[in-house]
């Protein structure tokens, strides 16, 4: 379960003191009704890498019921997770409905998810993995 949306909200706001690549933060969070909310913006990390956040919450609740998490650098789209379900595809079961788009067809190319959950915050598995791609080209 997420945290309480103001508090939540608080911790995204404190983001870029809790993980130093992160370099500025564009995120806002922001009720659309009286049982949900939205978190949008982006993550600039070293290196010229840009994470672009949507999330849709479910106050009542306290999940998240969509989200898009896209990875790019320097122009060019790296990766994405969504929770759009594809079914009939037997490799995304043992995440069902979230997964991982990945080159080379990026948009066809999909890998399950374990990192990524509706029921806690995301953000913290999305940074590490960002983290390590950074020290990988470094």
């Amino acid at each position: 379960m997420l945290p309480e949306f103001v508090e939540y909200a608080a911790w995204l706001a404190a983001l870029r003191t809790r993980y130093t690549p992160i370099q500025s933060s564009t995120l806002r969070t922001f009720t659309i009704g009286p049982a949900a909310a939205e978190v949008e913006g982006q993550l600039t990390f070293q290196d010229d890498y840009i994470l672009d956040i949507w999330e849709l919450l479910d106050l009542n609740e306290r999940t998240i019921r969509y989200y898009s998490y896209e990875l790019e650098h320097r122009g060019k789209r790296l990766w994405w997770y969504d929770s759009q379900e594809h079914p009939n595809n037997p490799a995304l079961a043992s995440t069902h409905p979230h997964h991982k788009h990945t080159p080379p067809d990026i948009k066809h190319n999909r890998i399950p998810a374990p990192g990524i959950s509706f029921t806690e915050p995301n953000l913290p598995f999305l940074i590490k993995e960002i983290e390590q791609l950074i020290q990988e080209k470094s």
